[in-house]
């Protein structure tokens, strides 16, 4: 049912003949002895002929698959745990308020944010980290279809109705010049395999938000001197499309959220009655706090730190 709520997912299900699938008959032992030992044959020759080892851990692969992450490795990219801010997502460590039965973090309580609500899957750390950099540096296409659960999941944590009609699906674009280089737009791929498992109610629109100009780095700049570099940075190119709609805002990575805020407020300046945002990863303060940096807010934008962790 489409509505407010979470979307569950499931790698498999049950198949009966009200589904209107085919029923085969039932192989009997000594045919389903040699279907397994020609399967096992060919995972061993792949494993001979093609040695490959997971691009997350290391260890050799033995299954063949178009992503070359083991199952071990894909399996331990879990999502966040914990209370987390009512709008902003983040993780609260230590006392919080409540605003309308929902926790809110300091910096939410003090000014919302432009958009009504934002959720991540997971921890923009370690294997996730990884799995975002493989298909956005390294061209691993196959991984957008594993990040595209993981935003599905995040979606379906946030409140959205479709009493208006479709939700308008917006990725966070690209520049031209880096859309270019690249030759996709990470987002807008995350995005078309995450809908593709949703149910109905959803218009993926990947034209509606343009970048119209470069920013400069965000490595070193405060929070003022962040959202002036994006000002001005976005525009919405097809008003009509948005006018009076809900839109989903989507992206791989959250960090400090100037991107996203900027977005989102380009976006109900052009007339979108409001604006989610899911993304695959978010930064959590609260770990970096945790691992020495107290007090400390990230000044890295998404673009940049992907960068710096894939080069440097």
């Amino acid at each position: 049912m489409i509505g407010r709520g979470r979307f569950v997912f499931s790698s498999s299900r049950d198949v009966s003949p009200t589904d209107g699938a085919t029923v085969l008959p039932r192989r009997n032992s000594f045919v389903s002895s040699l279907a397994t030992g020609a399967s096992t044959m060919a995972t061993a020759l792949f494993a001979t002929l093609f040695p490959a080892d997971c691009r997350l851990c290391g260890h050799p692969l033995t299954n063949i698959s178009r992503l070359p992450v083991c199952e071990e490795c894909l399996a331990s990219l879990t999502r966040i745990e914990g209370v987390q801010c009512g709008i902003c997502g983040e993780r609260l460590n230590g006392p919080y308020e409540l605003s309308e039965d929902e926790a809110r973090c300091e910096l939410c309580r003090r000014a919302e944010p432009p958009y009504a609500k934002a959720a991540a899957y997971g921890s923009y750390e370690s294997g996730l980290r990884e799995l975002i950099h493989l298909l956005k540096y390294e061209q691993v296409r196959p991984a957008a279809t594993v990040l595209g659960r993981m935003l599905g999941e995040a979606i379906g944590d946030l409140p959205l109705s479709f009493m208006r009609g479709p939700v308008v699906t917006v990725p966070v674009p690209l520049y031209a010049k880096k859309l270019r280089q690249r030759g996709f737009n990470q987002a807008e791929l995350i995005a078309r395999a995450a809908l593709k498992l949703l149910p109905g109610g959803f218009e993926l629109n990947a034209q509606a938000l343009q970048r119209c100009r470069e920013t400069q780095s965000q490595i070193g700049l405060s929070r003022h001197q962040r959202r002036e570099n994006m000002r001005g940075a976005f525009v919405v190119a097809t008003p009509k499309e948005i006018q009076g709609c809900d839109v989903l805002l989507v992206d791989d990575v959250m960090t400090t959220g100037t991107t996203v805020s900027e977005c989102a407020r380009v976006l109900r300046r052009a007339g979108a009655s409001k604006v989610y945002v899911a993304t695959v990863a978010r930064t959590l303060k609260v770990e970096m706090q945790n691992a020495g940096r107290a007090h400390e807010e990230p000044k890295i934008e998404e673009e940049d730190a992907l960068a710096m962790a894939a080069h440097g």
